[in-house]
């Protein structure tokens, strides 16, 4: 059962069916990014939307995973997406700049939906794609 709602929430919630988010979360959800919380689903649905929006043609990919451990869920994805131009502080890529890069989620479900997630991603490599810093 946890495969498939990671299957689901990888696949189909992240490129970008947000009427998932309650179906797949619950109203506790505490999701944690480097230096950010987002709490409950409406907190969620709208740190995807910020994710996606600075990119076109966004595709996320299931890489490795998800393996499950009881209550726990891991995996290993790849983001891509051709960047829109502008939007990104310090940004120097052209519209149309393809970009791709990968990073690890963490997810505990109560009760078959996910309550807390933890990611991490390899930003250096977005931003070097981005032209940042």
């Amino acid at each position: 059962m946890l495969t498939e709602l990671y299957e689901r929430w990888l696949l189909e919630l992240w490129n970008g069916d947000l009427t998932l988010v309650p179906d797949l979360v619950t109203q506790e959800f505490v999701g944690h990014w480097p230096g950010l919380d987002v709490h409950g689903p409406e907190g969620l649905a709208e740190a995807i939307r910020q994710g996606r929006e600075p990119f076109d043609d966004v595709r996320v990919t299931l890489d490795v995973g998800p393996a499950v451990d009881g209550d726990l869920v891991a995996a290993r994805w790849t983001f891509s997406g051709a960047y829109r131009g502008g939007g990104l502080p310090g940004a120097s890529a052209p519209p149309g700049t393809r970009i791709s890069f990968s990073g690890h989620d963490l997810l505990r479900a109560t009760d078959g939906r996910f309550s807390e997630y933890w990611v991490i991603s390899d930003a250096q490599s977005l931003s070097r794609q981005l032209g940042i810093g």
